[in-house]
């Protein structure tokens, strides 16, 4: 097994957690996890946990990368890029900060405000929330890498169109 599998598979598909809600079913419940009551409670257990550790992980990771990226910086970046290069910049910046879509309109009206090119600012509102580090994990952890990074390109694609 190469390092790529085990960290898809133990990290991010935490199959150790796994094996541990079906040990703790099996001996501490009394039920077999092929039946439905104890493949219930097993998949139960196991989904809110893992639920739990990946929101954890993914505010903490989010506030250490919105320390870096506040609304000016990147503001400030964005006036350097005008069309398809302009575009392409600010929808990759969309995918690095962490503003969901609640926060990118407010942002998205000040980017206009302060003069960026419509195209960029649209770039910018379109992947800022559809493709961020939280969306890349969960798919991750819940599908597998290839679809996750299969989500980011295609995230990134339908920016960069809308914003030329």
């Amino acid at each position: 097994m190469n390092i790529f599998n085990f960290f898809t598979n133990q990290v991010l598909g935490m199959k150790w957690l796994s094996d541990l809600t079906t040990l703790l079913v099996e001996n501490v419940f009394n039920l077999d996890v092929t039946s439905r009551l104890g493949g219930s409670i097993q998949f139960f257990i196991y989904d809110t946990i893992k639920i739990f550790i990946l929101l954890g992980v993914l505010i903490f990771f989010i506030s250490y990368i919105q320390s870096y990226f506040p609304p000016e910086k990147t503001k400030k970046i964005l006036t350097k890029f005008k069309g398809i290069t302009g575009a392409t910049v600010s929808a990759l910046l969309g995918t690095v900060t962490p503003f969901c879509s609640c926060s990118s309109i407010p942002i998205f009206i000040g980017f206009s405000n302060a003069g960026l090119p419509l195209g960029v600012t649209f770039a910018f509102l379109i992947s800022s929330p559809m493709v961020d580090l939280a969306s890349l994990l969960l798919l991750a952890g819940f599908f597998s890498m290839n679809v996750s990074i299969l989500y980011v390109v295609l995230g990134l694609i339908i920016a960069i169109a809308g914003g030329t």
